[in-house]
């Protein structure tokens, strides 16, 4: 952690000037900053582990619960017709109550409303599995603005997170993915974090995992305390990272080092 640090304060004197954000035609996914290797992984569905996680995902959206309520498909047909889409439309506005949903969060509130079962957990193999299954059917589509879904006050919110100054190194999630993106920190290429494609399968977790578990690593990386999983501000911070990815192309699931 000590070499974090001095490696954090280091880049920070060397380049003082604060940028505004990344211009659209600047952007860069996570896959176009790191390696060869990891590249070709992603590229070669064989090779992704992700897709292990697909699989799991398609055989739960045929397989019904046990207490004789509908699986995913006896609602919503065939995963690639009524899927194709969601993912880069996600988070959004639940009708009922207004509140804001990510994609887990969706799914999670269909497995307790349609299919009368507790929801798998955040993190656990199951949720990301339909979650991959789910996101694979929109890869190579646009991500698309929230604010053009009317969630201008969740972007708000969620930008004032990103430019927040945060935990015991006072540093913000601007003054990484938009000042010194692509630059070396610990050995490591610091991307624009854009969430392109999550869930992910990290090399460094080898698992599948969600952009929530990437965004609580960067928090405790500066020493600040997560927010709750789950919680409202996580929905934020990401409705806005989708926002400044809008039009940028969904490659979930993805291999990230």
């Amino acid at each position: 952690m000590r070499v974090f640090i001095l490696a954090v304060l280091s880049a920070l004197a060397a380049h003082a000037a604060v940028a505004q954000g990344i211009a659209p035609q600047e952007r860069r996914s996570g896959f176009e900053t790191m390696g060869p290797e990891a590249q070709a992984m992603q590229r070669d569905d064989f090779a992704n582990p992700a897709m292990l996680g697909v699989a799991a995902g398609e055989a739960a959206w045929n397989r019904a619960p046990a207490n004789g309520k509908p699986a995913c498909s006896g609602c919503h047909g065939d995963i690639n017709a009524s899927m194709r889409g969601v993912d880069v439309r996600y988070p959004a506005r639940n009708a009922v109550n207004l509140a804001t949903l990510d994609l887990p969060g969706r799914i999670q509130l269909c497995q307790s409303l349609h299919q009368a079962q507790t929801p798998e957990p955040r993190e656990s193999a199951g949720l990301l599995a339909l979650q991959a299954a789910i996101a694979l059917r929109s890869r190579g589509l646009p991500i698309e603005a929230p604010s053009a879904r009317g969630l201008s006050d969740a972007v708000a919110r969620g930008e004032m997170l990103y430019r927040q100054r945060l935990g015991q190194l006072n540093l913000s999630c601007a003054q990484c993915h938009d000042d010194h993106w692509g630059r070396s920190l610990g050995g490591t290429r610091i991307p624009q974090g854009h969430p392109t494609g999550y869930p992910l399968f990290r090399l460094e977790w080898q698992a599948l995992g969600s952009l929530q578990r990437r965004l609580r690593n960067c928090f405790t990386g500066v020493r600040a305390e997560p927010f709750a999983t789950g919680a409202s501000e996580w929905i934020d911070l990401e409705i806005y990272l989708r926002e400044r990815a809008a039009g940028m192309a969904s490659d979930a699931p993805a291999v990230r080092p």
